[in-house]
């Protein structure tokens, strides 16, 4: 297999016991770390001079409906009932699999481009097995690693049928993927459930949902919403009786939670994922992680949907920083405390929430989210010389507080570069063919939907 020696101008491992770096090397053999450290000494069948960047682990995006990619920024001024209205009710009934495939490529190579090694696509307009499939083709033509959550579509009740709150997860499509192409949990592309959860079904379907997932070996996902408009609101205190909350389950946002709520979900070992650039844009409650870290829990972060929002996660993790350390600020002073004397939330803690803990949060912790020998060769380097960027003084502080997308210079997923001197290696002329195939895909949708967007431009 190929070694290839990684020469760094600053190395961020993100593993406690190793440590940072300034001028060290790292080694990787094929798809995976070989070691870190200072003059490794090394033999190489290539070098990397990385003596100008920052070297550290690739963002894990744990949360993003990717499928929604043609429909970037339409929603940028929309609360959530137009979303619902306009999004579920409407758009998304007129997606062909073709279009799911389109918007998880170019929605999967954009996280790449801005320094994503992980998504989990969280994959809820599947209303066929086509549509899983070519959504999954999507993410794997991309050369990203992702958790394809398979999720099920919110459409409008036909007359007579059941609303989407009464229908369980398919189990026809979760045993074909199982027990096809996404058997294995070894490969770049894995499977997890995206299941509706207790606040949009009811009982049986979140009985169902769980252990079915637990029966495949699954990871199951579901969103949260407020108090008065969910089905069940005991749903968590029922599902933890039931043992149906654990480690195997991730809630998203969960911004309206209580203190009940979050001491249950936190106890049973589940994970929780803010979205805090949606969050703040129109959810009602605080984006929970600051009260999921006071809790003991291991907060991640996810974009959601581009329509709302970029899908950078820097500007996302940037986003939660500040927000926890305004909220710490305000506490403090609101209990009549002496100001802080140093800052109570730190930079490398909110680095953790976008790597380590979105790869905690889906079982992946012991394969990335660090530059641990072992682990996959999933790899980002950052221009340290960039004019936005120069001088680094301290590259944890680089990274949270100053470096955006365009300092991305290369990427690495499994060990293969994805990204090099700051351009994708997917092929120009295939790129090229399918952005103008996916802003035909949007205008279709959109034209299918008789939507038209109300745009500020004269």
């Amino acid at each position: 297999m190929k070694r290839t020696l990684v020469q760094c101008g600053w190395l961020v491992t993100l593993d406690d016991a190793i440590g940072d770096f300034h001028g060290a090397e790292l080694l990787f053999t094929g798809d995976r770390i070989e070691a870190v450290g200072k003059s490794l000494n090394a033999t190489a069948d290539e070098v990397i001079d990385a003596r100008d960047k920052i070297v550290m682990p690739g963002f894990v995006n744990a949360h993003m409906h990717t499928w929604e990619t043609a429909l970037r920024g339409i929603a940028a001024e929309w609360m959530s009932a137009s979303y619902m209205k306009h999004i579920h009710g409407n758009l998304a009934t007129h997606y062909k699999p073709e279009d799911n495939y389109l918007g998880n490529l170019m929605g999967a190579l954009g996280q790449i481009d801005s320094g994503t090694t992980t998504l989990v696509d969280w994959c809820h307009n599947i209303t066929t097995l086509e549509h899983a499939e070519r959504a999954i083709d999507g993410l794997v033509d991309s050369g990203i690693r992702a958790v394809f959550a398979h999720g099920t579509a919110k459409p409008p009740t036909k007359p007579g049928g059941p609303p989407f709150t009464h229908v369980p997860h398919p189990r026809e499509r979760i045993d074909a993927l199982r027990k096809g192409r996404l058997a294995s949990d070894a490969g770049r592309v894995t499977l997890a459930m995206a299941i509706l959860g207790p606040d949009y079904s009811v009982w049986e379907v979140v009985e169902h949902d769980i252990r079915m997932a637990r029966e495949y070996g699954l990871v199951s996902s579901s969103h949260t919403r407020r108090k008065e408009e969910s089905v069940l609101p005991d749903g968590y205190a029922r599902m933890l009786k039931a043992v149906l909350l654990g480690p195997d389950h991730n809630l998203v946002h969960g911004t309206t939670y209580d203190e009940a709520d979050l001491r249950v979900v936190i106890d049973s070992g589940a994970s929780l994922t803010s979205t805090v650039l949606v969050e703040l844009h129109h959810h009602i409650g605080d984006t929970m992680v600051a009260r999921v870290r006071a809790a003991g829990g291991a907060p991640s972060l996810g974009i959601d949907v581009e329509p709302y929002t970029t899908g950078h996660m820097f500007r996302e993790m940037q986003a939660a920083l500040l927000f926890v350390r305004g909220k710490e600020v305000r506490n403090n002073a609101m209990r009549g405390n002496s100001q802080f004397t140093s800052m109570p939330v730190k930079s490398r803690e909110a680095l953790i929430w976008a790597t380590r803990n979105g790869a905690r949060a889906f079982g992946l912790d012991k394969e990335i989210g660090s530059l641990t020998p072992g682990k996959k060769a999933d790899i980002v380097m950052l221009r340290g010389n960039d004019i936005n960027m120069a001088p680094v003084w301290d590259p944890v502080y680089s990274i949270v507080e100053i470096a955006g997308a365009g300092n991305v210079d290369t990427v690495i997923i499994d060990g293969v570069v994805r990204k090099q001197a700051g351009r994708l290696t997917f092929s120009a002329d295939v790129l090229a063919k399918r952005q103008a195939e996916l802003a035909e895909s949007g205008a279709r949708l959109m034209r299918a939907g008789g939507y038209a967007v109300a745009s500020t431009a004269k």
